[in-house]
């Protein structure tokens, strides 16, 4: 059996009650980490918590050499873990594909996502949001610029009225990565040996490259006791300070009037520089 679980967004208490539940009953755990992290917590603290081993895996452990994994759920109940859902944005339905071609009974045990995290501290209505997009630091894509698969999202998305949710990209194990950065006079990089986030006002100044007058509405630390809501400019979101990490941005398409009030209520954006339809 190999059991799909989402831990939710900021740390050991995040995950639902019925993962908790399936984790705590599982015979053995792995976990990602590469695609997002749970920032209020660390791995002893959440093994501590459910009272269970878990081995992480980097993401060539989890994509081409999953064989571990597949031939502990042949003979035990596995249980596998990442930050969010783990079937969203960055989805493991190849894991899972794999593991039906061997004949392995498996199960998705649901987390709360970024994407439904953002619609609900916003205001903005999910079924407003077009296709997201992940903002990569500058040296990841070695392009002058903003990456076209950046602008060319939120341009269709914006055509067609829809929000647009821009991930911030984040970088583990990243000695390497920091150091080319550094070498590439890139000081968009920051944090510990191991991982990079970017923030959103690095992310700003970015985006104001190709859109300085666009509205911006930064999330910053969804799920956690103290969630930041923002919105300006993207020029002005440049020279703000936004706390700790995870952060993520949003370019908003045509509000409908409640969404307008709540991103002047909630965000502190100015209601003249919406799209309101």
């Amino acid at each position: 059996m190999l059991t799909f679980i989402g831990l939710g967004l900021y740390d050991e208490r995040s995950i639902t009650v019925e993962g908790r539940g399936a984790l705590r009953r599982a015979d053995r755990a792995y976990a990602e980490f590469y695609t997002s992290e749970l920032i209020g917590t660390d791995l002893e603290t959440l093994e501590s918590h459910h009272g269970i081993d878990i081995e992480v895996r980097d993401r060539a452990g989890v994509e081409q050499h999953p064989e571990e994994i597949l031939e502990a759920a042949e003979r035990e109940d596995v249980a596998f873990l990442t930050a969010g859902d783990t079937m969203i944005s960055t989805t493991h339905v190849d894991l899972r594909l794999r593991a039906h071609d061997r004949g392995i009974e498996t199960r998705v045990i649901h987390g709360v996502t970024a994407q439904t995290a953002t619609s609900s501290l916003t205001g903005l209505q999910n079924y407003r949001f077009g296709k997201a997009t992940t903002l990569p630091f500058p040296y990841a894509h070695g392009a002058d610029g903003l990456p076209a698969s950046v602008t060319e999202t939120i341009d269709d998305n914006r055509a067609d009225g829809l929000h647009t949710v821009v991930y911030l990209d984040i970088k583990v194990d990243n000695e390497a990565a920091v150091r080319r950065a550094e070498s590439a006079g890139d000081d968009t990089a920051g944090g510990e040996a191991g991982q990079t986030y970017m923030t959103a006002d690095v992310g700003a100044s970015l985006l104001a490259e190709a859109y300085p007058g666009l509205v911006g509405v930064v999330v910053a630390r969804a799920g956690s006791p103290d969630p930041v809501v923002e919105a300006a400019t993207m020029t002005e979101l440049a020279d703000r300070e936004f706390g700790d990490p995870l952060h993520l941005l949003v370019v908003p398409g045509e509000c409908h009037l409640l969404e307008a009030d709540a991103l002047c209520e909630l965000a502190g954006v100015d209601r003249d520089a919406l799209d309101v339809v």
